[in-house]
């Protein structure tokens, strides 16, 4: 209740007096209470996508948990609405290195456009590839060492039958085909050194049984290469390895020689086939009035992601998807509040400029205004400090009493520059306090040490109430993330060709504090 919140203020002074009552009320108007997300399963279950997803590739073995974390979940959702919509283009916006972009090509095929206003981000994107199409020749290798295995069983158990030995090799390979995205990969060489190995274990005396194998293997030529055509198709750009005569042990030149141009055929075509499921690293600012032909010249039906868009990009991938008839979704993932530009912060208004917040209408009829402090304190995360992960208490009060030194010792009270993270680096207050003043251009030869060291003195006492004020500042944070995320959605809700639109939890607020989605999908008709 409004009236009873309220009380948590003083009327006359506005100062908060009811520190309980703050934190209920924080608590109430926080997202999780507000019932107005939708959970991620149910929204799986509506686009029937399937929640056990697809298990070639462990990303956490080139990313950490957080970002691990991030991109199995997001990518699984991803799939399910390109499945959902019938579309195979994803365009990442904001992609950073390329974690969520590669992990959507080579896990579930899609062919990602990864944009990044940062060259070194756009080249980072490329190694980052090259390690990931590494680990998914490991997950071929392993198959290829269990065929080899099963090869090996199946000679030394039985007798070999070539109508059997054929049968087994293609339920093997069908087997393999359709279940490639949850089972090590399947190689070629593999399934033609399974044809050697059975010819090699035929008795060389029973001449009957070698020619049945011959007129075998010539009656399934035809069937066996649509089948190994079916595994190769799915399998990413340069996934397959080139074929080596060292893994055929064919009796005669002429069959060896056949077998490898039907191969390097198969080969050609699988590469060909399997250009969907490409990554592509592009480097592009994007704004509200990008034109996306002009970066991907094949442009088709496609949906727009973002794994953490920052500031205004967040807003912009909102609009950008609203705008053009070739995206068919969104989901997008935003952070660093702090950095959106706001309409009604200053009183000089440009009329012609496309703000981050306010989008909806609503918000904007009303002249809403966050504020930078709000802001920043939106990109706090609650659910951390809840679980111990303190504020960094001692850093903060560094960066504090250096902004008082700046004000009364240099008269600045502005700077476009910024100190960054001198804190992690510095070995003292003292040395923190000259390192950020060379960062911001300021001469730190009129600040003798004693004179730093006065200006810690002075304000240690106070480092409790800081401390203090910032956990109130957190546990406001939801709220505020609350009014932005609400807004994005209220503008999606004002769009008439929208077929539906929520707000999704997606990841675990510990792991992921900016853990919400804002997800929509387009009519039928658009």
């Amino acid at each position: 209740d409004d009236d009873i919140f309220s009380s948590a203020f003083c009327e006359n002074s506005e100062k908060l007096i009811n520190v309980h009552l703050f934190a209920l009320a924080a608590k109430y108007y926080s997202l999780s209470n507000l019932g107005v997300c939708t959970p991620l399963e149910d929204v799986l279950e509506a686009l029937k996508g399937d929640s056990e997803g697809a298990t070639g590739i462990k990303p956490d073995e080139f990313m950490n948990n957080k970002k691990s974390h991030e991109v199995q979940v997001m990518s699984e959702l991803v799939n399910s609405i390109a499945n959902y919509c019938g579309i195979k283009q994803v365009i990442d916006i904001g992609s950073g290195k390329g974690y969520l972009s590669s992990f959507l090509s080579m896990q579930y095929n899609l062919k990602v456009y990864g944009i990044d206003s940062s060259s070194s981000n756009t080249n980072g994107a490329h190694e980052r590839n090259k390690k990931l199409k590494k680990h998914w020749r490991a997950y071929q290798s392993r198959g290829r060492e269990n065929l080899k295995s099963q090869s090996l069983e199946k000679t030394n158990d039985r007798p070999v039958d070539s109508e059997i030995n054929w049968k087994t090799i293609n339920e093997e390979l069908l087997n393999n085909a359709s279940n490639l995205q949850n089972q090590d990969q399947v190689i070629i060489q593999d399934v033609v050194h399974s044809c050697g190995s059975t010819e090699m274990a035929t008795p060389e005396t029973n001449t009957e049984t070698e020619a049945d194998l011959v007129t075998g293997t010539q009656s399934q030529e035809t069937k066996l290469s649509e089948e190994v055509l079916a595994v190769l198709s799915v399998l990413p750009a340069d996934a397959v390895e080139d074929f080596s005569s060292s893994h055929c042990n064919c009796r005669e030149l002429c069959e060896e020689e056949k077998t490898q141009r039907k191969m390097t055929s198969l080969k050609t075509k699988a590469r060909k086939s399997s250009e969907s499921s490409l990554y592509f690293p592009l480097t592009s600012c994007i704004t509200a009035e990008t034109e996306l032909n002009d970066i991907i010249t094949d442009l088709e039906d496609c949906m727009l992601v973002g794994l953490h868009t920052c500031g205004d990009l967040a807003a912009n991938t909102l609009r950008i998807f609203t705008a053009k008839p070739e995206i068919k979704a969104v989901c997008s993932v935003g952070c660093c509040y702090h950095l959106l530009s706001e309409q009604f912060e200053n009183q000089e208004e440009c009329q012609d400029q496309v703000w981050g917040f306010p989008m909806c209408q609503y918000l904007k009829d009303k002249g809403w205004c966050c504020g930078r402090n709000a802001r920043m304190s939106a990109c706090l995360a609650l659910e951390r400090v809840a679980v111990g992960q303190m504020l960094p208490t001692e850093s903060l009060f560094y960066r504090a009493v250096l902004q008082v030194i700046i004000e009364e010792i240099y008269g600045v009270t502005k700077s476009d520059r910024h100190v960054g993270k001198t804190f992690s680096k510095s070995s003292s207050f003292i040395d923190y306090v000259r390192r950020s003043l060379k960062k911001l251009e300021l001469d730190d030869s009129k600040l003798p040490d004693n004179c730093i060291m006065d200006y810690y003195e002075k304000y240690k006492h106070r480092m409790n109430e800081l401390e203090a004020f910032n956990m109130l500042k957190v546990v406001l944070a939801p709220c505020i993330e609350v009014l932005i995320l609400l807004d994005r959605l209220c503008y999606l809700k004002e769009q008439e060709n929208i077929a539906w639109s929520g707000l999704v939890k997606l990841f675990d607020p510990v792991k992921s504090p900016r853990c919400y989605a804002v997800i929509a999908l387009k009519n039928q008709s658009c």
